[in-house]
């Protein structure tokens, strides 16, 4: 058994642990949610001051709650529509608070590069997440791209902890814009399959004088008409 195993083991091993005292304490996920969001903005406070070192202790301390709600709420049998909901908002907050933090510095320092920067990165952050949200409303999953929150997360942990914050914002801010992009051609490419199997589908009804049974929400007209997620 290998170094990495064992660690990853271990870890959760321990994650389990606490999901199994958290249920027999009777802790709300919910709870566990706002509390990684309150944790978060300590984390951003840090950062705002330059502390670096601190702020990546508390962002992973953040993390793990991140990670227990959602296996307590299923194990105690608490998942429910508004938890998953109130859980992706608070994710955003968390994400935008720690970079705000980041601005903060480095308007603190006058660094205005990378305050440009970090703004590029709260941009491709977000829209990392609508463009998955929003292309979901059109087509069954779109789950591709490589850089997502976790990933977010464990880079912005280590350019705290070893002082390279400015290298990790490079990473994220190209990287979750490739991510972005490769979201809009996958929809781009799975729209067309859908609108094709309709307009097929709508031809041949025509043809037969049966009504078209389309799929609800998939016809171009009720897409440009739809709410913005």
């Amino acid at each position: 058994m290998g170094v990495t195993h064992k660690i990853g083991s271990a870890a959760g091993y321990l994650l389990n642990l606490i999901v199994k005292l958290l249920i027999g304490a009777r802790v709300h996920p919910n709870l566990l949610t706002v509390i990684g969001l309150g944790i978060n903005g300590v984390a951003a406070w840090l950062f705002a001051r330059g502390e670096f070192f601190s702020a990546g202790i508390i962002v992973l301390l953040g993390a793990v709650f991140d990670l227990i709600d959602g296996p307590v709420a299923r194990q105690s049998n608490q998942v429910t529509r508004f938890g998953g909901f109130l859980d992706s908002v608070l994710d955003r907050y968390s994400d935008l608070i720690l970079l705000m933090g980041l601005l903060v510095y480095y308007a603190s320092i006058n660094r205005f590069f990378y305050i440009i920067l970090t703004a590029v990165v709260m941009t491709g952050s977000v829209l990392t997440s609508y463009a998955r949200s929003r292309a979901e409303n059109c087509i069954p999953s779109c789950k591709v791209g490589f850089l997502e929150r976790p990933e977010r997360i464990v880079l912005i942990i280590i350019g705290a902890l070893f002082n390279h914050m400015a290298p990790v914002l490079w990473v994220i801010a190209v990287l979750s814009n490739i991510t972005v992009v490769h979201r809009i051609a996958h929809t781009w490419t799975a729209t067309r399959q859908l609108d094709e199997a309709d307009k097929a589908a709508r031809a041949s009804a025509a043809g037969s004088g049966a009504p078209s049974d389309a799929r609800p929400g998939t016809d171009p007209e009720e897409l440009r008409q739809g709410s913005i997620v």
